[in-house]
């Protein structure tokens, strides 16, 4: 049995390991010299490999389509690919949120881990091959592909090109065309885990600020959706850096649902012990003027922002400044407002939400139910997480089902 698997990321590199574990020839198709580029840049270079909770917990975090999941997760949960790594030779380690890395912080090597992982098997690779087309034959059935002109012989057909985000990495978003050609439902691709574009200018003023140890909530109209803590970023767009991301995921009714967050500048103090610090600082500085009483507790560039959002005069006297004023300012230290209006675009984004409709496959295999001998695995499909490892676990879940499903159909 010949496999082609299209796509030398995640979801490609366990669905190619586990078919050549199944006995199959397998043949590793990526347009890049080398395995593993979105992986490598994944966790800020350090790969965050999964989530170190049990299989309900991953379904708690995909907000579309989690059903689906269940066989993938129950042959290959999160404590699998734990042992599967550190069995590859890779220590990991479990950090806040229960997110896992390898111990070293560095993403390659678990790339490393997966090409020897393959490479040992057999697993020949076709690289800087370009497919262009999943061949049929008069059954309908696949036979090959075409890569480069020419044309490979496959018994199966796997195909893991990603989703549509970073197409530097090599996913362009080529899954979705071969799916279509063959008379699949694509779900219109949209960006999640992707920065965030802010109504205004204040994100402008604020541009280069980074944030950390701070709170936002996200609000869809007047409801709270979302509340996480952690570190971001202001850009000349809006706003970016990992808690933004990981709020991104929940706003995904953009044009027909307005969003809002609020970021605590001081989660670590509630509004009695916030005004207590504020009367203590302003003691200090009560001849001063209001716009030069905040440095101790503020980032200077943040200053002349919440001054102005406070609507204090900056040039009246700390002394001079109202009980009123100044309950004003806490509640505004406790919910900086920032109107979000949409998404960076889908090249900028973590992952794609969107994809091969779930119901054109099957939950159990992974394979097509249109078109006999073709499997999917990773982004490419109608499935997506919020941050914490949960999506690349659902890479080698769906990947190490369809590999391994490819390689033993036939044979029962």
């Amino acid at each position: 049995m010949t496999i082609a698997v299209i796509g030398a990321g995640a979801a490609g590199l366990m669905a190619a390991g586990a078919a050549a574990e199944a006995g199959a020839h397998v043949l590793l198709f990526d347009k890049n010299a080398k395995v593993g580029r979105k992986i490598m840049i994944t966790g800020k270079g350090r790969c965050n490999v999964t989530n170190n909770c049990d299989v309900q917990t991953v379904l708690t975090n995909v907000p579309v389509n989690p059903r689906f999941l269940y066989s993938a997760l129950g042959g290959c949960s999160p404590a699998d690919m734990m042992d599967f790594f550190e069995n590859e030779g890779v220590p990991l380690k479990t950090e806040r949120g229960n997110r896992v890395f390898p111990v070293s912080d560095k993403a390659l090597d678990i790339v490393d881990a997966l090409f020897f992982y393959v490479k040992r098997l057999g697993v020949k690779f076709e690289f800087e091959h370009t497919v262009e087309k999943i061949l049929t034959g008069e059954d309908g059935a696949v036979c090959g592909v075409q890569a480069d002109g020419k044309t490979y012989e496959a018994d199966r057909v796997i195909i893991a090109t990603g989703g549509a985000s970073y197409p530097a990495t090599g996913s362009t978003g080529d899954g979705y065309t071969f799916a279509k050609a063959l008379g699949h439902t694509v779900v219109s691709p949209r960006p999640s885990l992707v920065p965030l574009v802010a109504r205004g200018d204040v994100c402008q003023k604020l541009m280069g600020l980074s944030l950390k140890n701070v709170q936002v909530t996200v609000y869809e109209g007047q409801k709270a959706v979302y509340e996480d803590f952690g570190e971001m970023l202001f850009t000349h767009f809006g706003v970016s850096g990992p808690l933004i991301l990981s709020a991104s995921a929940h706003m995904r009714h953009f044009g027909s649902k307005e969003y809002r967050i609020d970021i605590d500048l001081k989660p670590a103090l509630d509004e009695k012990t916030l005004d207590k610090r504020l009367l203590s600082d302003f003691e200090k500085h009560k001849n001063s003027d209001f716009i030069n009483a905040l440095g101790e507790l503020l980032p200077r560039k943040l200053i002349p922002v919440i001054v102005e959002r406070s609507g204090i005069d900056p040039r009246v006297k700390v002394h001079s400044v109202t009980k009123t004023q100044r309950q004003a300012l806490v509640c505004l230290l406790k919910a900086f407002p920032v109107e979000i209006t949409g998404a960076r675009p889908i090249a900028e984004a973590i992952v794609t939400t969107g994809g091969v409709s779930v119901r054109d496959v099957n939950p159990k295999t992974m394979a097509s139910k249109r078109t006999p001998g073709l499997y999917f695995a990773g982004e490419v499909l109608d499935v997506d997480a919020y941050t914490g490892g949960f999506n690349l676990q659902i890479a080698w879940a769906t990947g190490r089902l369809a590999g391994k499903s490819a390689a033993e159909e036939e044979q029962k």
